[in-house]
């Protein structure tokens, strides 16, 4: 099997074959990767996070109806990252490991000038600060969309809930975000800023 047939490895898996599920793991660990990173922002529990996916994808193979394969993944990594943020939230912990990820570091910016990058860092701080506040379902539904690019249809059934659903979070989520970025109206570019009405 040369070309990736996505069906046909999925088969193979049920039928109990490693190597075509490890085809399937190549393919997509990247993305369920990224997803999980944003959502836990820390790489050595987004490692254990996307690996304890696949494990988990592997046994509940049988469980998989049909649909966008990757959305099915993305669920279940959903669903493992929000566990472990509630049982952080439950112990109260402060991660103050050398391995934690700000939103900064994952948004590419090919700028030369040191004052534009500097910019740039305080106003994904502030994003990142943003974002924080949102719920956990309207903060994924804006990662799956504006983050990461992905189609309603695809992230709505990652979240597991139809694409209205996800428009509507996705909607309180931009104007939340909107509504605390423009507290730091310095740090936005001026087409981005909003005014009162008496300037």
């Amino acid at each position: 099997m040369t070309s990736f047939d996505e069906q046909r490895l999925i088969q193979l898996t049920r039928d109990g074959d490693y190597d075509a599920f490890n085809r399937l793991v190549v393919e997509y660990q990247d993305a369920v990767f990224g997803v999980v990173l944003r959502m836990v922002r820390n790489r050595a529990t987004a490692e254990d996070i996307t690996q304890d996916t696949f494990i988990s994808a592997f046994r509940k193979i049988s469980s998989y109806r049909g649909g966008i394969f990757r959305a099915w993944l993305f669920r279940i990594a959903k669903n493992s990252s929000l566990d472990h943020l509630r049982k952080i939230a439950r112990r109260g912990e402060t991660s103050i490991d050398e391995d934690i990820v700000y939103f900064s570091e994952t948004v590419k910016d090919d700028s030369q000038d040191p004052v534009a990058d500097a910019l740039n860092a305080e106003l994904a701080r502030l994003i990142e600060h943003c974002m924080g506040g949102l719920s956990d379902d309207h903060r994924f539904a804006m990662m799956m969309i504006d983050v990461e690019g992905y189609q309603y249809d695809e992230a709505a059934d990652s979240i597991g809930v139809s694409i209205g659903t996800v428009k509507s979070r996705l909607n309180r989520a931009r104007a939340r975000m909107r509504d605390c970025v423009q507290q730091d109206r310095e740090l936005l570019p001026a087409s981005m800023r909003l005014y009162d009405k008496e300037n």
